[in-house]
């Protein structure tokens, strides 16, 4: 079976993880944790990086660190990974989802506008000038938008929408290590970016993720929350709330291995990138993510949409090449069925139902490539 995304193991992985064993230093106060954050927010251009245990713990810390409320709304796409809203939820506060573009697959700006415009009334008040959602009353903090795919939407546009409607930006950056808008990171337009390191992500460390920002503060109450907001070295004193989110050492030391390669990782994805839109190219119906002016993407994770999509899922993994359906927009699981959804033709209905994610890891062969399309064609074929 030709794997969908695994990680690329051909570094100073080992060496540096039996460093961990070897002097004990296998939890969060090792070395590596210092470097592996500042490994990361240097690529990405931002000033100050912290690391916690997953990219989904980064995103409910930074929601803590701008001020997300219990009732308070966070706009976020209806196509991205549950992790995106289960974030939101953590804090208590309730998403607002808004339809997905046809093309790219990114948030909807035209939507968002839409919705913005007719749906909330800018308040101020001793707290601050925010906007507040008329059905519900309930303040509008902040917007998530998700690089689905390690692509990336007009950031330009969506930091005027932003800055119009008084709503911090938190950058669910988890698939977009390496991508950039106008030369610009990923994770560097909002107050605070999150990057994920999971084992199906363009680099791993297992299980991780980094916070990123360019202001001191948020970066210090990042650190200070994450590591139980304890106050001191020596006596177990702690101010307020906090969370068991920093990452530990053992797993910092992969990451820092996977960064020294990472150039030549993210020169694989897009070489893979190419060839399969190469080859697929006029296969059938096959219609593929579409990039945006300015836009130069990781290729994370290859996929692309055709009507036969079901089919081709099966037939693909029972042939030895897996291959998996796209995320179910959020709108259709339970537990946010009964939150906002602003959408016109539910485009995130139509991108579900069509699209199909093939072998994608940082190290698949040329071998393994043409494989994959082989038997992409043979389907068509029948």
């Amino acid at each position: 079976m030709i794997p969908l995304s695994i990680p690329k193991i051909e570094g100073n992985e080992s060496k540096y993880v039996l460093d961990c064993l070897q002097t004990g230093w296998i939890s969060s106060a090792g070395s590596y944790v210092n470097q592996f954050e500042e490994m990361v927010a240097n690529y990405a251009g931002a000033k100050y990086g912290v690391a916690c245990m997953n990219g989904t713990v980064g995103l409910h810390i930074a929601q803590i660190l701008l001020g997300v409320n219990e009732n308070d709304h966070v706009i976020a796409p209806n196509i991205t990974f549950i992790a995106t809203l289960n974030a939101i939820k953590y804090t208590g506060a309730q998403p607002i989802l808004i339809d997905v573009d046809a093309d790219n697959w990114q948030m909807d700006l035209n939507l968002l506008e839409k919705y913005l415009q007719e749906n909330t009334e800018i308040k101020t008040s001793n707290n601050g000038t925010f906007s507040f959602d008329k059905s519900t009353g309930n303040r509008v903090r902040a917007i998530m938008p998700v690089h689905v795919l390690g692509n990336i939407g007009d950031m330009n546009r969506m930091l005027e929408i932003a800055e119009k409607h008084h709503l911090a930006i938190i950058e669910d950056s988890t698939e977009a290590l390496g991508s950039t808008y106008n030369g610009k990171h990923s994770g560097s337009f909002g107050e605070i970016g999150v990057f994920s390191f999971n084992g199906n992500k363009i680099i791993s460390t297992g299980g991780g993720g980094v916070i990123v920002t360019n202001d001191e503060e948020i970066a210090k109450q990042a650190r200070h929350l994450t590591t139980q907001a304890k106050v001191s070295a020596m006596d177990y004193i702690h101010d307020e709330i906090g969370y068991n989110y920093r990452l530990v050492n053992v797993l910092a030391a992969i990451g820092v291995a996977q960064m020294e390669t990472f150039d030549e990782t993210l020169e694989a994805k897009k070489a893979m990138d190419a060839f399969y839109r190469e080859q697929l190219e006029g296969i059938g119906d096959i219609k593929f993510q579409a990039i945006p002016e300015g836009t130069n993407p990781n290729c994370w994770l290859f996929t692309f949409s055709t009507s036969r999509m079901r089919d081709l899922l099966e037939y693909l993994n029972k042939n030895g090449v897996q291959s998996r359906p796209f995320w179910m927009p959020m709108n259709q699981l339970a537990m946010f069925k009964d939150d906002i959804y602003f959408n016109e033709k539910d485009v995130s209905s139509t991108v579900y139902e069509n699209s199909i994610s093939i072998p994608s890891s940082a190290g698949i062969t040329r071998e393994q490539l043409e494989t994959v399309v082989e038997t992409i064609k043979e389907f068509f074929r029948n």
